[in-house]
């Protein structure tokens, strides 16, 4: 058994399902995909697919064999790509999560670089405001925020940001522009339910004489994505703390404005994160060193 074409087939049937869309990917027949994968079994001693009427099924000893067969034939291109001296492109499949509005905002709009530098690479995007699991959606590694809970995650800082104060012109005009932080107690607040979103906020003012400030929004709406924060607040329904990334264009350009820019709250990180115990991946690493590109070129890239 070639080792290596076995685990290119059992890779192309777990990312795929089905063993004859495989043997298309591989431009092979399909009993051979089929005797590939038995005697990666054999060699295993493990089932690594579950058949039924319904399709295939991986089991958990497959999704194990997965991780590390990806991050080997990742490896084992580009050795031999190195030693051709050929360009480091990578190919495969790469499944990234991370929160709808910074992905949009500040990732999709740069990628045809990063795609073109890599035509055989396939990307999935798994968007989700709600910091999804890592392993339930297979993501290789996750772009998060803010605090992370304890767990096995392996993960590295790469940007931070403001958490800003923010409402429309129109908004300040008829409410009145906040002054203090306990102004905040009068405003209609639109406030994001799920993460570093809250109630509840410290202000720290510039003037390290003056005390820090605590004290507690008075929702008008909860909204559990971000998108929905941002759509809210530039409709003119309220005030809301948030992430400054989520509205640099609209800051640029005025349509939304800071109010209690003398003070300050806690920042706002943002993570690079592997399920735990796992070195990142070729392809992983690439995409990660592309988005630390990306925030180089705003203000939210680490100095």
């Amino acid at each position: 058994m070639d080792l290596l074409s076995a685990m290119r087939a059992f890779v192309r049937v777990y990312e795929s399902g089905s063993f004859s869309i495989a043997a298309k990917h591989l431009a092979i027949g399909q009993p051979a995909v089929s005797k590939s994968i038995a005697q990666l079994e054999d060699h295993l001693g493990n089932k690594l697919f579950l058949r039924s009427t319904r399709g295939l099924t991986p089991t958990d000893a497959a999704q194990t064999f997965f991780e590390h067969a990806t991050r080997t034939l990742d490896e084992a291109e580009l050795a031999l790509r190195s030693v051709r001296g050929e360009p480091a492109s990578l190919s495969g499949r790469l499944r990234v999560g991370g929160t709808i509005t910074f992905i949009r905002q500040h990732v999709i709009p740069n990628m045809a670089a990063f795609l073109e530098q890599h035509p055989g690479l396939e990307i999935d995007l798994l968007l989700d405001d709600g910091n999804i699991g890592l392993v339930e959606e297979g993501a290789e590694v996750a772009f998060r925020m803010g605090r992370l809970p304890s767990s096995g995650l392996t993960a590295r800082r790469i940007g931070q940001c403001r958490r800003i104060v923010v409402a429309t012109p129109a908004y300040f005009a008829r409410c009145s522009t906040p002054g203090r932080p306990q102004d905040l107690a009068d405003h209609a607040a639109i406030v994001f339910s799920r993460g570093e979103g809250g109630e509840q906020l410290t202000f720290a003012s510039g003037d390290k004489s003056v005390a820090t400030q605590t004290i507690v929004l008075k929702p008008k709406l909860r909204i559990s994505a971000l998108e929905g924060v941002r759509a809210a607040v530039l409709a003119g329904l309220g005030i809301a703390v948030a992430s400054e990334w989520i509205f640099t264009d609209e800051l640029a350009s005025g349509q939304v404005c800071v109010a209690l820019a003398d003070w300050e709250l806690p920042r706002l990180d943002l993570w690079a994160v592997l399920p735990g115990g796992r070195h990142a991946s070729p392809k992983a690493r690439a995409f990660i060193t592309f988005v630390e590109h990306c925030l180089s070129l705003t203000p939210y890239g680490l100095r």
